[in-house]
C-alpha cells in the first residue's frame, strides 16, 4: 500500500526547492498526496478496511496542516502546488 522508493525519489526530485531537499513542505505534501491516492485505490476493493482508513484520515489531516502552512507563507506557491498535484480546494 505504500509508494515505491523510485516513486518517492522522483517526487523528491520534482518538488525539491534545492539540491538534497527532502523535508520542505512541498516535498512532504507531494509524498502524502501520492500515499493518499494509493490508499484511495485500495479502498475501492477493500471497503471494510477500517484500520487503514484511520491512517488515511490522519494523512489527509497532516497534508491539510502543511497546505495551510504553505498558504500562510506564500499564496502563489500554494496555488502552484495545488495545480501541480491536482488537489482541489
Amino acid at each position: 500500500m505504500s509508494i515505491t522508493p523510485e516513486v518517492k525519489a522522483k517526487l523528491i526530485k520534482d518538488f525539491a526547492t534545492k539540491e538534497g531537499d527532502t523535508g520542505s513542505p512541498d516535498v512532504q505534501i507531494a509524498i502524502l498526496t501520492s500515499r493518499i491516492k494509493t490508499l484511495t485505490e485500495h479502498f475501492k476493493s477493500h471497503k471494510k478496511d477500517n484500520h487503514s482508513r484511520r491512517g488515511l484520515l490522519k494523512m489527509v489531516a497532516l497534508r491539510r496542516k502543511l497546505l495551510d502552512y504553505v498558504k500562510s507563507k506564500d499564496v502563489a506557491r500554494y496555488q502552484s502546488l495545488l495545480e501541480r498535484l491536482g488537489i482541489r480546494r
